[in-house]
């Protein structure tokens, strides 16, 4: 099996709700249960969240959402043309966070409500989630 798609949207929090859905509805051509699917929304709501918050702090930008099934792998990646990390490595830490108001846990969900996960980021060019996932039962099937 083989599909993608590619979303783009304006770095808005009110966008956060179309993104968690549009993937969620692209992820179940695969055989996810319903408890998989939430962990991909929560997944690509922390990713989106992050470049509304940290990829455009002070304007607007854009954020591109591709999705792709490969066989039984789904690939979101999750792109923003913003400000970028200056220390990936520091970031990857739980409870690392910029903003005081903040717990500093989303790419530790990310990380742990997927399969893989890559951050890729260059300063003032953005920032890349990239994000892995592949049904419990296909895995099961592997074995």
């Amino acid at each position: 099996m083989r599909n993608q798609a590619h979303l783009k949207l304006l770095s808005k929090s009110s966008n956060v709700g179309l993104a968690r859905v549009a993937v969620a509805t692209f992820a179940s051509e695969l055989d996810f249960t319903l408890n998989e699917l939430e962990e991909i929304k929560v997944a690509v709501s922390e990713a989106v969240t992050n470049c509304i918050i940290h990829g455009y702090p002070m304007k607007e930008g854009t954020i591109d959402i591709e999705m792709e099934i490969t066989g039984d792998k789904l690939t979101v990646i999750v792109t923003d043309y913003g400000v970028g990390i200056e220390d990936v490595e520091a970031v990857l830490r739980p409870s690392f966070t910029t903003k005081d108001e903040h717990m500093g846990l989303g790419l530790a969900f990310i990380d742990s409500f997927m399969d893989d996960f890559k951050l890729e980021s260059e300063l003032n060019k953005g920032t890349r989630v990239i994000m892995v996932k592949v049904p419990e039962r296909y895995k099961q099937v592997k074995k």
